[in-house]
């Protein structure tokens, strides 16, 4: 299975930085390709212009959107990696859904219908987030966010998702937490990609 995976934070000492090691040493361990796009790393321009909006309804896209692009349609598997913050992606993240799904390539409208363009093509996403499930599925976020990014994003766009791990209170994670999400994270790659073989 070819991996393309999407990450989105700037402190290499980050969970977020732990959790992209984890996954591309559970996929390097099965013998799976792999194509990693660090975004702040690549310093990748999250604002959509004018230009790139002009450029989308003719079914052009700048070069550094066709790269990503490239990379998508390489992937069986898109695996995203990104903290929460204030409720959403971060900025970065924001931007490469905004420029690279863009009209024509991600989702299409035909006779009025929408329609995911990326079908075929599978995904996990792995967030942190700084406060505890319990707390967001008290004020309804758990909802919210699955609405706005699985819902909203993901599957509108086609991909199916295999798995969508949130790790709570992550600024103050214990030892025993992130070996917890760590076996998570292992885990989830080994049987998925077992029950791939076997189904």
């Amino acid at each position: 299975m070819k991996n393309l995976i999407v990450y989105a934070h700037p402190n290499s000492g980050s969970l977020n930085h732990f959790f992209k090691q984890t996954v591309l040493e559970s996929l390097q361990e099965s013998g799976e390709e792999i194509a990693l796009r660090d975004l702040n790393e690549l310093n990748f321009n999250p604002v959509l212009s004018l230009e790139d909006m002009n450029g989308q309804r003719m079914g052009k896209v700048a070069d550094d959107v066709q790269t990503e692009q490239d990379f998508i349609t390489w992937a069986d598997r898109i695996i995203f990696i990104y903290p929460i913050w204030w409720t959403g992606m971060p900025a970065i993240m924001k931007g490469y859904i905004d420029r690279v799904f863009s009209y024509g390539f991600a989702y299409r409208y035909d006779q009025g219908v929408q329609k995911g363009l990326l079908t075929g093509k599978k995904t996990i996403i792995i967030n942190s987030h700084g406060k505890s499930n319990a707390e967001y599925e008290a004020m309804g976020m758990d909802k919210a966010l699955a609405l706005t990014s699985d819902t909203g994003v993901f599957t509108y766009s086609g991909l199916e998702i295999q798995q969508h791990f949130y790790f709570d209170k992550a600024d103050r994670a214990s030892a025993e937490s992130i070996l917890d999400w760590e076996n998570q994270i292992k885990t989830t790659f080994k049987f998925i990609d077992k029950e791939s073989i076997l189904g």
